[in-house]
């Protein structure tokens, strides 16, 4: 329609051209004559639309055991409310710079029909959408968020038999959030001997104690060798930029 419009303008503006530049003598001589019909100008195809951009898909984080678990650990206890024995298969999980990430902790209620999942999981993560897992290739499993602290957000999805059964076959458990963007972003955490540690006895807790003391102290001596280590490549520099320093100073009176 706009395209059409601006040539049939343009086709009067030209007939008024010729008209204003005959001269007026020739004008009234002359039989006026029909001018010739305007070509019709092709039409200008519209401008391309940009491409939009294609969807982006689930971002992938592979987390990593925490250094300071060896392994999954199962921790019973009593229930001084209900009465009942409840215990728990639990393990944490940090990031390829060694930063938390997030817990994964599966609750066994002795006498009840269901187990729960719960995920510690980092803030930031919109939580209307909720959380999802699914173990390898598996049937999704929603969940809703259910409280958070400054360190993070509690997730919980209750599971029945058949879930956990696949947990103790499965090698990697799939965690999906949203974030800010509404991007997915899923957790791979995984699950080797999550089985034998979910079948097998409680650890003692004075035993636990002990192993979380020895790994920190690991820790905290590896830390304190790459600080001092830091600290020698720091100075040798430091040297070798004063060495010049002096010499000018030398030769400052010779001048």
């Amino acid at each position: 329609m706009l395209i059409s419009r601006k040539v049939a303008l343009a086709s009067i503006g030209i007939g008024l051209m010729l008209a204003a530049h005959q001269p007026e003598a020739f004008a009234q001589s002359q039989p006026k004559k029909p001018q010739a019909a305007q070509p019709a100008q092709p039409a200008q195809p519209a401008p391309a639309q940009p491409a939009q951009p294609a969807p982006q898909g689930p971002a992938i984080v592979q987390v990593q055991p925490e250094p300071t678990q060896a392994d999954w650990i199962k921790i019973c206890g009593e229930d001084q409310a209900a009465k009942k024995k409840v215990c728990y298969t639990t393990r944490d999980f940090v990031s390829d710079q060694n930063q938390p990430v997030l817990a994964v902790a599966v609750y066994d209620v002795q006498g009840e029909p269901q187990k729960t999942v719960r995920f510690l999981l980092p803030l930031g993560f919109m939580l209307a959408p909720g959380v999802r897992f699914m173990v390898d290739q598996g049937q999704s499993q929603p969940g809703k968020y259910a409280i958070c602290f400054p360190n993070g957000c509690f997730a919980e999805v209750p599971v029945k038999d058949d879930v956990i059964a696949a947990f103790k076959k499965g090698q990697a458990l799939m965690v999906s959030v949203q974030n800010q963007f509404g991007r997915e972003v899923v957790f791979q955490v995984p699950l080797l001997t999550f089985g034998k540690v979910f079948d097998g006895p409680p650890i003692d807790p004075a035993v636990l104690a002990a192993e979380q003391k020895k790994m920190q102290d690991e820790m905290q001596r590896q830390a304190e060798e790459m600080r001092k280590k830091m600290g020698q490549q720091g100075q040798a520099p430091a040297q070798g930029q004063a060495a010049p320093a002096q010499g000018q100073q030398q030769q400052a009176p010779a001048q």
